[in-house]
């Protein structure tokens, strides 16, 4: 599943992440690389564990578990430090898919990538190129968002980042592993959950119906989910 979340920051969160990390300590992005990325990526990254990717990332975790459409979806159980990237004239990032084990260096903690999440930090307007293209069997869906809206997308996928042509392209990414592993399961859940808070919206939550399919919800994540 590939979805679109609006709204994730508002234009003052915007304005508050791109302050701390346009501040802060950039180098080459693939500080982070495996080895085959490295052959594909040409851009910047904020330096991981500095003080203010450590600050901008905790707000954006902040942000995320505040977007209901964003838990609903991603079921969330382990989420990756929050990341920044850059891409200026002529970088880009070739076709590649991510690791699926992603570790914080010098620690324990790891998760297995089941989603991959981009929230874009600059207008779209104000840079040329620099798209998100995600393939899938459908073929290739290329994203471009407003400042502060973010794409989750699964992390099997073949994705890149087109080169930037002009200006610069500035966004915060990260991975997360979700309690549901299987994309299609996870897919049905957050279908079946959209329609439930639809049907509770129009006949409340004691409605027999809505209850019903809020106990078929809860059944399902029982039996599909790691928590």
């Amino acid at each position: 599943m590939m979805l679109k979340i609006e709204n994730v920051l508002d234009a003052e969160g915007v304005r508050r992440i791109r302050e701390i990390i346009d501040a802060g300590p950039w180098v080459d992005g693939n500080e982070t690389s495996g080895h085959q990325s490295r052959l594909a990526k040409r851009n910047h990254q904020l330096k991981q564990n500095c003080e203010a990717a450590a600050e901008a990332g905790q707000m954006v975790l902040n942000a995320i578990g505040q977007t209901p459409e964003f838990i609903a979806a991603a079921l969330p159980l382990k989420v990756f430090p929050p990341l920044f990237n850059r891409y200026g004239q002529g970088e880009t990032f070739g076709n590649h898919v991510d690791n699926s084990i992603r570790q914080v260096k010098g620690t324990e903690f790891r998760i297995r990538s089941d989603l991959s999440c981009t929230l874009f930090l600059e207008p779209p307007e104000a840079y040329e190129g620099g798209e998100l293209v995600v393939e899938d069997l459908f073929g290739e869906h290329r994203v471009k968002l407003n400042a502060g809206d973010m794409v989750l997308y699964p992390a099997s996928s073949l994705h890149r980042v087109e080169p930037v042509t002009g200006g610069a392209r500035t966004a915060c990414f990260f991975w997360l592993q979700s309690m549901v592993r299987d994309d299609g399961e996870r897919e049905q859940l957050y279908r079946l959950d959209r329609s439930i808070r639809a049907l509770s919206g129009e006949r409340g939550g004691e409605d027999a119906v809505v209850m019903e399919l809020t106990n078929l919800y809860h059944n399902l994540m029982r039996r599909w989910a790691d928590a």
